[in-house]
């Protein structure tokens, strides 16, 4: 009896499949088969992990324009977007670099250490940005931690590997949702705490480290945020299936000659995050409706990076200009659509509660429906006409201009999430679990490039069309939210045929390779 105990297999069958008791991936497989209920805990994790990733890219918007006017490096007024660009492109220009190794060692170590590792790192390179004290300082702090931030990509594969199949939709909203809100709330980091010294006398004094630094106080509190994000990165589960295949082959053909030893042998199937997990990998090279999803995803990131630069620098400049003249406080109260009450302090904030209310109960409904193409193309459709609306907002003022920007800006943000949360379905549903993490690398890579041209390429833009004021076709901004509509309109006509590929079905996954799939049917 003790040696049959001593001597018991590692490997258990439940319902056809194969299941290892000392691997992460097959209990989680086992958890998702004995549950169907949606795990909110693991969900609650992402979110919290994603918006941690989401904080630092979009709280600087706000005060980098006065940022690189504090550092003394633009020669005119009308270059500080040009500077200010470049340095919000390091960012992603040093993710860019990187996001496909690190979607590499997530397939081979694991999603759990490159995410902790990229909290950590958060903690480190973000605080130092805060102090930066010129604009190399600046640029360089932005571009490591871009390049060792690994964040984004093993947590979107995550998201779907932690979810049964009809649940997949939900995981990728979460994301998509609290990325969103982490664009949304950062701003509003960035606005109300940039500055200190200046806007709150009364508790920063000019001689303290938050006066000597003006820009340190929302690093800092994103930090500490962060650093909460890494602790409870420790109670993720892994996902990653970590027994050999060779074993896993051995084991799927004996569990198929016991089943029926009249039946033709086909694959056998272990089960993966939300179906199968193929024997033979269809090379991702191959794989075109991951690639062409990929490359539509890129471009409505590229228009989006390049308008929430825009819209920031926009803001801020001179009326002589074309802009708002708006303070930093002002930018991130509109980012973050801050809703004040008689006593002027800030509430709940709507847009991001907004948001959080259309991914998990509404975009769902009208994915089911619609379909996830189709959402796609009618946000990007609905953008095109409010953004042409832009330059002729800035004709407003006082409380009716506060009141239409929020309100535009909210309805941009959930357009751009809707956009965004199909086409990342369609990402991970193109490819089996084992890789997801090289594919979601391959996306963060081709994103985060295409992202870094975002800012630079809207700064410079910016630039350019503040020098035009007078001309007679487009004067002025109007040629910057033309260009970023012609943006918009180009991802627009990519999402139809013959160039994105949708899978076959509905919900349908490449689970193994089609040429093994038809050896077995013959």
């Amino acid at each position: 009896m003790e040696e049959h105990a001593t001597h018991e297999p590692l490997l258990k069958k439940q319902e056809g499949f194969v299941f290892y008791d000392d691997c992460a991936g097959c209990k989680i497989e086992k958890l998702k088969q004995s549950d169907a209920r949606i795990p909110y805990k693991n969900l609650t994790f992402v979110w919290i992990v994603t918006l941690c990733a989401a904080l630092p890219i979009s709280s600087l918007f706000p005060f980098l324009y006065f940022m690189i006017r504090d550092f003394h490096i633009a020669k005119r007024e009308e270059d500080i977007s040009f500077y200010a660009g470049c340095v919000g492109s390091s960012f992603m220009l040093g993710r860019a670099l990187t996001s496909l190794i690190w979607g590499l060692v997530a397939d081979k170590y694991g999603r759990k250490p490159i995410i902790l590792f990229g909290t950590i790192i958060v903690v480190i390179l973000n605080t130092l940005f805060g102090l930066s004290v010129n604009f190399w300082m600046a640029i360089s702090t932005r571009f490591i931690l871009g390049s060792l931030c690994g964040i984004l990509g093993p947590m979107r594969a995550y998201a779907s590997e932690i979810c049964r199949k009809e649940h997949e939709a939900l995981g990728m909203s979460v994301i998509s949702t609290s990325w969103g809100i982490g664009l949304v709330i950062g701003p509003a980091v960035g606005g109300f705490l940039a500055q200190p010294a200046e806007k709150y006398p009364h508790i920063f004094s000019k001689e303290s480290i938050f006066g000597r630094f003006p820009y340190f106080l929302p690093c800092l509190t994103i930090s500490v945020f962060a650093l909460v994000a890494s602790i409870v990165s420790c109670w993720l589960p892994e996902t990653l299936h970590t027994h050999h295949k060779e074993n896993m082959k051995q084991d799927s053909g004996k569990a198929a000659l016991e089943g029926n030893l009249n039946e033709p042998l086909k694959p056998h199937k272990i089960k993966g995050s939300e179906g199968n997990l193929p024997l033979n990998k269809t090379s991702i090279l191959k794989n075109w409706p991951l690639l062409s999803a990929i490359m539509v995803y890129c471009i409505f990131q590229l228009h989006d990076m390049a308008y929430t630069e825009i819209f920031s620098l926009w803001a801020v400049s001179p009326r002589k200009l074309g802009g708002l003249s708006f303070t930093t406080s002002d930018v991130g109260g509109v980012l973050a659509i801050t809703v004040v009450d008689l006593c002027h302090l800030p509430l709940l904030d709507r847009s991001g509660f907004g948001m959080l209310i259309f991914q998990l109960f509404v975009y769902t409904r009208v994915e089911k429906i619609l379909g996830t193409v189709m959402v796609s193309r009618i946000g990007a459709v609905m953008s095109i006409p409010l953004l042409s609306s832009y330059p002729f907002i800035a004709g407003l003022s006082g409380l009716i201009l506060l009141l239409v920007l929020n309100c535009a800006s909210m309805l941009k943000n959930i357009l751009s999430l809707s956009i965004t949360t199909g086409l990342l379905v369609m990402q991970n549903r193109a490819v089996p679990q084992e890789q997801r993490g090289v594919a979601n690398g391959i996306s963060m890579s081709a994103m985060s490039l295409f992202k870094a041209v975002g800012p630079a390429a809207g700064g410079s833009l910016l630039s350019w069309a503040q020098l035009r004021q007078n001309a007679i076709f487009l004067p002025g901004v109007h040629m910057v939210f033309f260009i970023l509509n012609v943006v918009e309109f180009i991802g627009l006509i990519m999402t139809f045929k013959p160039f994105l590929a949708v899978p076959e079905g509905k919900d349908s996954n490449l689970e193994f390779d089609p040429e093994m799939q038809r050896a077995a049917d013959h």
